[in-house]
């Protein structure tokens, strides 16, 4: 087990060294940081000057290490566009983009796993053929599409939701939450539709694929003939090892989630992480689009070694496997 984590410890620090060594590379080959510093009537020597003392005429290698360095103690510098720090601005946005993300996982969770559960168990009737029909429009419509619609006829036509912003929102320390409110309520609900749809419809397919697998083994068959209930054999046996892929989808979905809100974010105007980093990109605001590249790799590296963590421990194939290679070693 200890050498597993060490392991995938390992590869987590590599991955994230390469993508740092991407958004390095957005201030070294995207434009001159100093023309964004600095008005046009700055002369050549307070250019010079000000290259020296930020250390842009340092060798590569010199100028990467203390990029990561900083990176590590949370400073990615000051923003071209705002005049504040970088850190400051993606501390004020995470919590709208977490919590998004969180609700949209949670919705996607808990209507996509009992829809395909019901699917794999009942494929040839009716409602499990319309759930498969309604599952192909959250695949194939992209996200601002649904996102519009559900603008149009919930916030144009019949009034019921806002159709941008967050609502009113309660600050818990450094943590802003619209939960407890109810227009930050009513506020979330379609951008957390618009942001789950997809990967309901993901969970729900790949559910329904693995408990019709499963129900054709064996040892469903023998759970059969033993004359176990179809309630045990159905949730006590399939659904159970039907999870264990489920997990590792679930939760690398979750990291697309919160990387690919930058969409819905920008339909629904939502004051996240996402619309900060489109805005980055129109005012070419380089050290917010680092930040958040190396942010959102965060997230996907801890979510991924938690999900092969989580897998570990639920799978127990993987650790006899495991074990028996170290056997053989």
């Amino acid at each position: 087990m200890i050498g597993f984590v060490v392991r995938r410890l390992l590869q987590s620090i590599l991955v994230m060294l390469a993508v740092a060594l991407i958004a390095f590379a957005l201030f070294r080959y995207v434009g001159d940081p100093i023309n964004n510093l600095v008005g046009q009537d700055t002369s050549a020597v307070e250019r010079e000057q000000l290259r020296r003392k930020l250390g842009l005429d340092d060798p590569f290698l010199v100028q990467f290490a203390r990029f990561v360095g900083n990176a590590v103690k949370g400073d990615f510098g000051i923003s071209y566009r705002h005049r504040r720090p970088v850190a400051e601005l993606i501390a004020e946005r995470m919590p709208a983009t977490l919590e998004l993300s969180v609700v949209a996982a949670l919705l996607a969770l808990v209507v996509g796993l009992p829809m395909g559960v019901y699917t794999g168990l009942h494929r040839d009737g009716f409602l499990s053929r319309s759930f498969m029909a309604l599952s192909l429009i959250g695949v194939s419509l992209p996200t601002f599409l649904i996102g519009i619609l559900l603008i149009l006829l919930f916030g144009v036509v019949l009034r019921w939701l806002p159709t941008f912003g967050r609502g009113e929102v309660v600050a818990i320390g450094w943590w802003t939450t619209g939960l407890l409110t109810v227009s930050g309520l009513k506020a979330l609900i379609m951008p957390a539709v618009t942001l789950a749809l997809f990967q309901m419809t993901l969970i729900m397919r790949l559910v329904r694929a693995e408990m019709l697998e499963v129900l054709r083994t064996d040892y469903i068959k023998f759970a059969r003939a033993r004359g176990l209930s179809n309630r045990a054999i159905h949730f006590g046996h399939a659904l159970k090892n039907t999870l264990v892929p489920v997990i590792t989808i679930t939760g690398l979905q979750l990291g697309s989630i919160i990387a690919f809100a930058i969409i819905t974010e920008s339909v629904f105007q939502w004051p996240g992480m996402g619309l900060l980093f489109i805005q980055a990109i129109n005012e070419v605001d380089i050290p917010v689009m680092a930040a958040y590249l190396v942010m959102i790799a965060l997230f996907f590296v801890v979510i991924n070694l938690a999900v092969d963590l989580l897998y570990y421990l639920v799978d127990p194939r993987l650790r006899v496997d495991r074990e028996r290679a170290a056997g053989h070693g």
